[in-house]
């Protein structure tokens, strides 16, 4: 890393400082000097000098230094702006990974209520919401299926005065968007209240608008593992719902067995099933006063439980029960309070199980503002499915994009190997995880274009960066603030992370606006998996609340972990 022996005015003159230093005097940088910056400052071990050339040919646009295998100031000022020198590694724009693992070894970009486009009481339903899940990659959609009148199924909020979608109209948008920015399989998860009827009506729509798209019958699979893999299920649509039970009977079990038999199934769990109820505010009117609560039967349709393949749900008694009795095709959800509490008591646990089975997590009943829990504390023992409301802004929507925008967007990111391998146990909740941390040395060094409020008047910014993992790697540090400069306020700051587990670690870089003494404002915010982080000079694009680009706003950092 270059020293400074004052600030500069601008990114630009700090670039042109890195510039002079390779350049050595001459006018103009050699393919040579400027494979040495490479090298030495942006850590890009694999470069040759083809690789310069070739940023010559792209960055250089004067023909004189082309000619002599240079490039100018204007040149390299071009490629330090560019997306060759972006923060997160381009490399990671496309699928990277492998995407040949059992089901179960991913996290899937889930969505909670996805209808919904606001509060959870009186907020909208609409089909644009699944739209705009299934474009930011979201692989994982829930549906809420209530009886509508003539016989067509609604969807919304029970319980609620949220309005009323059809599910016919669901499906159809989904067909429509479902393979719109990522080919990999997008599950439909049916919280059904429908009445056998209705559920009928359901399945034939699944059946006749999704077509082809729809899983129908186990594959074929060469995956290891019991449950395919992403590649195996690329364009195809999963339903998960219950499924009725199918067992060999005895005749003293024939009795029991027949109201299986008839569709119906006990509720496989309070938390899942009774997610709206849990949502409405006490004040709300549903039961009379002193009524008991009963235990209630779900009554499944033959024609809707044949369409769930690889994804029942089932109710979770305990680590233990799953282990002994759960099959691979089965998988649970429930609410964060109760993930939680089994995430602190049991973390290694948790961990195993998610190896082999899939776990959905979602919102608590009590956010009747739609507000999300931090996922990071669930992706931290491997569970799959966690769902966020996708309509709320802030941190919890700002690490699952941040997360999700690796390996392409595509809305599966391999869990690492920590979270998978049977050959070590791990538990978040320990902090003695490796030997030896890694180091991670972040340098704020200035910003670009912050954008002004609407009051016109210039910010006062500071930059907070924050480390997201393991409850021992999770971290924030902050730069001074600058006063009345949002053009290109310089801070020039030494941040120190050490980091147990970078392999589940994000990186946001929020900056704020000093409004007071101890009130700031959001200005812009960038998150980025530890593993997607570009060493060397980098810029940092900026995001707005709800995930827009705020181009050109931008933060220049250098980065450098060991």
């Amino acid at each position: 890393m270059m020293k400074r022996s004052k600030a500069p005015s601008s990114r630009r003159a700090e670039i042109q400082h890195l510039y002079q230093c390779y350049a050595s005097g001459h006018t103009a940088l050699p393919a040579a000097a400027l494979l040495r910056f490479l090298h030495k400052e942006q850590m890009e071990l694999t470069a040759n000098e083809e690789t310069a050339e070739s940023l010559i040919d792209r960055y250089e646009i004067e023909e004189a230094a082309k000619e002599k295998r240079s490039m100018t100031f204007e040149g390299f000022l071009r490629y330090m702006e560019s997306k060759d020198c972006c923060v997160f590694d381009q490399a990671h724009t496309s699928v990277y990974q492998d995407m040949d693992q059992s089901l179960p070894s991913y996290f899937i970009s889930s969505s909670h209520n996805t209808y919904l486009t606001g509060d959870q009481l009186v907020g909208k339903s609409h089909l644009f919401a699944y739209v705009s899940a299934l474009r930011k990659g979201c692989r994982c959609l829930e549906i809420d299926c209530w009886d509508g009148p003539d016989m067509e199924p609604v969807v919304y909020h029970g319980y609620t005065l949220t309005t009323k979608i059809l599910f016919k109209d669901v499906i159809t948008t989904v067909e429509q968007h479902a393979f719109e920015v990522s080919a990999y399989p997008v599950i439909l998860s049916l919280e059904n209240h429908c009445s056998k009827e209705q559920q009928e009506v359901m399945a034939q729509y699944l059946i006749s608008i999704l077509g082809d798209k729809l899983l129908t019958a186990p594959l074929d699979h060469s995956t290891t593992g019991d449950l395919p893999s992403p590649n195996d299920l690329k364009y195809k649509i999963l339903i998960k719902n219950k499924k009725l039970k199918r067992e060999t009977k005895t005749e003293d079990a024939e009795g029991a067995e027949e109201s299986a038999d008839e569709g119906e199934d006990e509720e496989e769990d309070e938390d899942e099933e009774d997610e709206d109820q849990q949502s409405k505010p006490k004040f709300w009117p549903t039961r009379k006063a002193g009524s008991k609560k009963k235990k209630k039967k779900v009554v499944v349709a033959e024609a809707l439980s044949d369409l769930v393949i690889y994804t029942r749900s089932v109710k979770f008694v305990s680590f233990s029960h799953s282990k002994d009795n759960q099959n691979c095709y089965e998988n649970t959800s429930m609410a964060e309070k109760k993930a939680r509490k089994l995430a602190k008591a049991s973390g290694l646990d948790f961990v195993q199980h998610n190896q082999k089975f899939l776990s959905r997590i979602y919102p608590a009943g009590s956010r009747t503002s739609s507000s999300n829990f931090n996922p990071q504390e669930f992706w931290n023992v491997g569970s799959q499915l966690v769902a966020l409301n996708f309509q709320s802004l802030g941190l919890p929507m700002d690490l699952n994009d941040g997360r999700f925008q690796d390996n392409g967007g595509c809305g599966y990111i391999l869990k690492p190997v920590v979270l998978t391998s049977s050959q070590r146990s791990f538990d978040p909740s320990c902090s003695q995880h490796s030997l030896k941390p890694t180091h991670l040395l972040l340098k704020v060094i200035s910003g670009s274009n912050l954008p002004v409020p609407r009051s016109g008047k210039a910010l006062d910014p500071f930059v907070r960066v924050e480390t997201h993992g393991i409850a021992c790697d999770s971290h924030r540090r902050c730069t001074s603030t600058v006063k009345n400069n949002s053009l290109g306020p310089y801070w020039d700051a030494d941040m120190n992370f050490s980091i147990s587990v970078p392999e589940l670690c994000l990186i946001r870089f929020c900056v704020k606006d000093q409004t007071g003494l101890l009130s700031s404002e959001f200005v812009g915010q960038y998150t980025v998996p530890f593993t997607s982080l570009k060493k060397g000079y980098r810029w940092v694009p900026l995001r707005s609340r709800d995930g827009c680009s705020l181009d050109p706003a931008s933060l220049f950092v250098f980065v450098w972990y060991s």
